[in-house]
């Protein structure tokens, strides 16, 4: 999981393989009826990142209900993230692209629309029919370009700051939303037993960019510019990179953390701060048999860390407004498909009839970006257990949580550089630069001017 636009364990741990999501899809694909109900007596072929074995069998359910209402039959392709990239690039070459692609991140709609392979219009055309206005503002922003609109958003997920309520409330200290409040609560909460907090160095995850963007876009630190120069070595990037050298170094746990260390030291009540995304949720709450929460009160109330944890979806610095990192995934609709008409109904049915089921697959990280479809705190979140999330967390949180969508931010979007946020993701110079920068191998001026360095020769190999 070290390619392209990763999500890199915000979705759930256990990804197939791409043969192996085939070999699933196979033997599901006889579950939609005979091919021959279909008007023009072909197959919608729909490939979907979301490649879980539980998630190919919930979308299979949906799908079939589609089928069943409209008599056009789907095949479905469970696709591996980590190959999509090349996957998708071999099939445009072949001549064998599917007709929508579903669960798309931000960066695989940018690199599909720079290689000229998503009907904009198509999407437009199901925009317009839902209403544009019931979609998230931001979300259609993030996924236009120039006017068009390269997708269809679905979904989204949000990076947050988890915290331990009863440690900053016992020592008096301000919710960590600020700069100057995490750094000061890291420093007092520190002690041998527990962590001030737990961060991400690892060089080579996309996990370690995330966190570092989600604190760096309070503070105004941005990737490039509207000119598309560089702006890593700026002083607000400077200051980003000297935050989070002070929190790895001094309050937080010795060696490289990474996606699953991070959590682990939460879970354990050996840290009182984590940066994650909206997928903790859930196994937070006990939800998840492989990832429960196993700190000593947790023995006795599985949803005790639940209960004491606080969450932040917005940071700022003091060069920078609140900020939140989050993605959104997408319904694209390929170019020069024969099939765009029934394609459209099809996306327009799993943004519709469909919603609530597909955000139901794992609504801890499908935030709804279209509302009033479905009635999302209450769509049952977990694996082994389900339980809403709204008998969990309380109501003024999913609220935000429910509005956070419409002010995600990200880096080099705006900037109409979508294409360089992929091949970054790809290289992972920022997380390079972090990991030297834990490492006490560089300070803060000498890793922002390594990862601008490296971002640079990305954008020109790009050129």
């Amino acid at each position: 999981m070290r390619s392209g636009w990763i999500k890199s364990g915000w979705n759930k741990s256990g990804w197939m393989t791409a043969a192996a999501a085939l070999l699933l899809v196979g033997g599901l694909a006889g579950c939609g009826g005979d091919a021959d109900s279909h008007p023009e007596g072909e197959t919608l072929t729909v490939w979907s990142l979301e490649n879980l074995t539980d998630r190919v069998q919930a979308s299979q359910k949906i799908i079939d209900r589609f089928t069943a209402a409209t008599g056009i039959q789907v095949k479905l392709v469970a696709t591996d993230e980590n190959q999509f990239s090349s996957l998708i690039t071999n099939a445009a070459a072949a001549g064998t692209l599917p007709d929508v692609v579903g669960a798309l991140p931000l960066a695989a709609v940018a690199q599909m629309h720079t290689n000229e392979l998503v009907d904009t219009d198509a999407a437009k055309a199901v925009v317009d029919q839902l209403g544009a206005g019931g979609f998230s503002a931001r979300a259609l922003e993030l996924t236009s370009q120039d006017g068009a609109q390269l997708a269809v958003p679905s979904d989204g997920w949000a990076q947050l700051l988890f915290y331990r309520k009863d440690l900053f409330q016992a020592a008096g200290l301000a919710i960590p939303e600020t700069y100057d409040a995490i750094r000061a609560a890291a420093q007092k909460l520190n002690s041998k037993d527990v962590a001030g907090i737990t961060l991400a160095t690892v060089g080579n995850d996309a996990f370690t960019q995330q966190t570092f963007e989600n604190l760096a876009l309070g503070n105004g630190c941005q990737l490039v510019d509207d000119a598309k120069a560089v702006q890593l070595q700026s002083p607000a990037c400077v200051e980003t990179f000297q935050l989070y050298a002070d929190l790895v170094r001094n309050w937080s746990v010795p060696g490289a953390q990474d996606v699953d260390t991070t959590r682990a030291t939460y879970f354990s009540g050996k840290a009182a701060m984590v940066i994650w995304s909206s997928f903790l949720l859930d196994e937070l709450a006990g939800l998840r048999n492989d990832a429960l929460p196993t700190c000593p009160q947790c023995g006795s109330d599985p949803q005790w860390l639940a209960k004491n944890t606080g969450v932040v979806t917005a940071i700022s610095g003091a060069g920078g407004q609140p900020a939140q990192y989050g993605e959104i995934t997408s319904w694209a609709i390929t170019r020069d498909t024969p099939r765009s008409d029934a394609a459209q109904r099809f996306v327009a049915y799993m943004m519709n009839e469909g919603y609530a089921d597909w955000l139901g697959i794992a609504p801890e990280g499908k935030i709804p970006v279209r509302a009033g479809v479905a009635d999302w705190n209450k769509l049952p979140a977990g694996v082994d257990t389900k339980k809403p999330l709204a008998e969990i967390y309380p109501a003024e949180f999913l609220t935000a949580l429910q509005e956070s969508p419409g002010t995600f931010q990200r880096w080099g979007f705006p900037q109409k550089q979508g294409e360089l946020v992929g091949a970054t993701l790809g290289e992972l110079p920022v997380p390079e630069a972090i990991n030297g920068l834990a490492n006490g191998e560089m300070d803060a001026a000498g890793a922002a001017k390594r990862a601008a360095e490296d971002v640079a020769a990305i954008q020109k190999s790009l050129e």
